[in-house]
């Protein structure tokens, strides 16, 4: 009897700890139906299915949750309407958003974790397939230029920055922000994800002071050497035998005394310790992703390429992203 009631009480525990969860995976459905902006203003359920051409029961059933979760209401006429918009992420036309980030959570990371008892019975991996998943990857970068962009450009101001090179440059995010406040600014982008280079090019067309270049970092040869390196989102890329030759060959490319900057999560940081351990459980389930680095090994990497590296900076600290200067010793 004590043991049946101890395991009732062990499933109460994981139901409650399990409730957040429920608003992930409906504010997910919400983003990926575009079915906040259909409940924008008071309507049926059945004429959203119509318009929407969406399987009717699923939809209401969805929209039961939604309500039990106050993410939705309904009033005295059934109709039914958004609550808290503030919460909610926005359509998908509304680039970044919270949406992405769910996306990525549900489409990628979720099921890779998913899969870890397989994996470890199996003792297998599976494998990152770059280009199906680039786009997505790149638009949740994206959110992170929204916090990041500030310390990006006190070091452009504190170095007399005048060129600038971002490695993965994504769809050229940073490089947008940085061409519309400094119009003379040197700016390239090295992306090896074709798809997202040709949108980082249509993206960055306005701006004649930002070339995108699709390429690896390993093979591109820059005119002369530059102010500033950018490194962002990159290094659960890099195999950490490779990190080495990777932050040597930075140092080929950069001037004396110039700068790179490094936007990660990391390992065993004062924040975010969770998330970042959760990040290289993500990262291990592919046999081509690795784990991200600790403060101390990544220091002990930089300076043997010469660098100088000041202490980390917290950008996000719930996810464990920090923001790391490196500097070339002259």
């Amino acid at each position: 009897m004590i043991k049946d009631l101890q395991n009732m009480w062990k499933a109460r525990i994981w139901m409650k700890t399990n409730v957040p969860f429920l608003y992930s995976w409906h504010a997910y459905v919400g983003f990926d139906l575009n079915l906040f902006e259909a409940f924008k203003r008071p309507v049926r359920v059945e004429d959203v299915a119509d318009a929407y051409d969406l399987e009717p029961e699923l939809l209401e059933q969805w929209v039961e949750v939604g309500v039990a979760l106050k993410h939705l209401k309904k009033d005295d006429k059934g109709r039914v309407s958004i609550k808290k918009s503030w919460k909610l992420p926005k359509g998908k036309e509304n680039h970044p958003s919270s949406g992405d980030l769910l996306k990525e959570m549900m489409e990628l990371h979720i099921p890779s974790l998913l899969s870890y008892p397989e994996l470890m019975r199996e003792k297998k991996r599976n494998h990152f397939d770059s280009e199906q998943h680039a786009p997505t990857v790149a638009k949740t970068s994206t959110l992170l230029e929204l916090l990041a962009f500030h310390l990006i450009d006190r070091n452009v101001k504190k170095h007399d920055v005048k060129s600038i090179l971002d490695i993965g440059c994504g769809e050229a995010g940073y490089l947008i922000r940085l061409a519309k406040k400094y119009p003379d600014l040197n700016l390239k982008g090295v992306e090896i994800s074709k798809e997202v280079a040709e949108s980082a090019k249509e993206a960055s067309g306005p701006y004649e002071n930002i070339e995108i270049i699709h390429s690896d970092i390993e093979e591109y040869e820059p005119e002369e050497p530059l102010d500033y390196v950018m490194v962002n989102n990159l290094l659960h890329y890099i195999n950490p035998e490779d990190r080495q030759a990777f932050f040597e060959r930075l140092s080929e490319i950069i001037k004396e005394n110039g700068i790179a900057t490094i936007i990660s999560p990391l390992q065993k940081a004062k924040h975010g310790k969770q998330f970042s351990s959760a990040f290289n459980s993500f990262f291990l389930t592919f046999d081509n992703l690795y784990p991200i680095p600790s403060e101390d090994e990544l220091r002990e990497i930089t300076e043997k390429a010469g660098f100088k590296m000041d202490k980390p900076s917290a950008i996000i600290r719930e996810g464990g992203w920090f923001i790391v200067k490196i500097q070339k010793d002259s």
